[in-house]
């Protein structure tokens, strides 16, 4: 029996387990916002909390708990010189869990784990040849 013993298993062994969630809090800190399924997204939650909150102590021991547990040096950048300073007002809860319908393959929940405060990025358009369309000013509309 499992009584008292918190926090999902994901369906891994500990190793992977672990490797999941550190590219999952990676790809949180670098993009802001990541599609994951419900579970994984819950399971992940705590761990950046944890992260933003080494980010706003700033300090070298911090910097290195941080280092060691992130798997690239520019989302460790990006934690303590963008993300952290964000929140430095605030005592938790940086940030949310939205539900996002069920994946067609396998009917898993999914989900969108986002930092607080994180602007969408709009994507560019793309033309049937697959090169990036731009906008014509408005002169050149009127011109033709």
């Amino acid at each position: 029996m499992r009584h008292l013993r918190s926090g999902s298993k994901l369906g891994k062994q500990p190793a992977h387990r672990r490797a999941v969630l550190r590219n999952l809090v990676t790809n949180v800190i670098e993009k802001e916002r990541i599609h994951t399924t419900r579970a994984r997204a819950k399971a992940a939650r705590p761990i950046v909390e944890q992260m933003i909150t080494l980010g706003k102590r700033d300090s070298l021991h911090a910097r290195r708990q941080a280092a060691s547990f992130l798997m690239t040096p520019g989302a460790t950048q990006k934690l303590f010189k963008d993300v952290a300073p964000r929140f430095a007002d605030r005592n938790g809860g940086y940030t949310r869990i939205i539900k996002a319908g069920w994946r067609i393959g396998d009917g898993a929940e999914l989900a969108i784990l986002e930092l607080l405060g994180s602007k969408l990025k709009k994507k560019e358009k793309k033309d049937k040849k697959g090169a990036k369309t731009e906008e014509k000013p408005e002169e050149a509309k009127s011109a033709s």
